[in-house]
């Protein structure tokens, strides 16, 4: 392995530049490819659970559960009453409540037991996933298949992201597209939305 300054004089700020260019392109077909094979119903399905839902409680690990966290600021902006499970003030989940959980292969043990103890607090559980056949799908009354590759899959047929990007991307592009078409069932204009957004910054 080279040092810095020799990575550096091999790899000129053009060439940089050009492979920076390229990744751009690379992830936005990518996401592009997603969005083209994903199954639109599914997703449809997803929006009277949140409109029905007395609380919404949203679950990720890593950075799936930091794409979830922006929908969760998105949520509270239409009014909704947000909660982002492991943070101090997150209340207990219980029946009429509503548990969104992503994990790319349903199996990851803090967002499985999460949804068994929402199950048996009489909440309902959504799945944000990369299949149907789960640990976390049994557990789900309604699953929405992101077609894009788990964490753990090294080869380059589904992605040449590295460790589930694509899956975590696309969990952002897809609950901003649930809240833009919430917000536009809702019909409330952006100045009222505005006035819940965080002013103790």
């Amino acid at each position: 392995m080279k040092d810095k300054e020799g990575t550096m004089n091999e790899l000129n700020s053009k060439d940089i530049a050009n492979a920076l260019q390229a990744n751009v392109k690379l992830i936005l077909e990518e996401n592009k490819k997603v969005a083209d094979k994903i199954e639109y119903s599914q997703i449809a399905s997803v929006i009277p659970f949140i409109q029905n839902a007395e609380r919404i409680f949203l679950i990720g690990a890593g950075r799936s559960g930091l794409a979830l966290r922006s929908a969760a600021m998105r949520l509270m902006h239409l009014g909704l009453t947000v909660f982002v499970v492991g943070e101090i003030t997150t209340p207990a989940i219980g029946k009429g409540d509503l548990l969104i959980a992503a994990s790319g292969s349903g199996t990851t043990s803090s967002i499985v037991k999460a949804a068994e103890k929402a199950v048996a607090a009489e909440a309902k559980v959504i799945a944000l996933s990369t299949t149907a056949t789960s640990p976390l799908a049994e557990l789900a009354m309604h699953v929405a298949v992101i077609p894009a590759a788990q964490k753990q899959d090294h080869g380059t047929t589904i992605s040449e992201q590295y460790a589930g990007s694509l899956f975590e991307q696309f969990i952002l592009l897809l609950t901003d597209a649930i809240f833009q078409t919430l917000w536009s069932i809702d019909g409330t204009p952006a100045e009222e939305l505005w006035k819940r957004h965080a002013n103790l910054e």
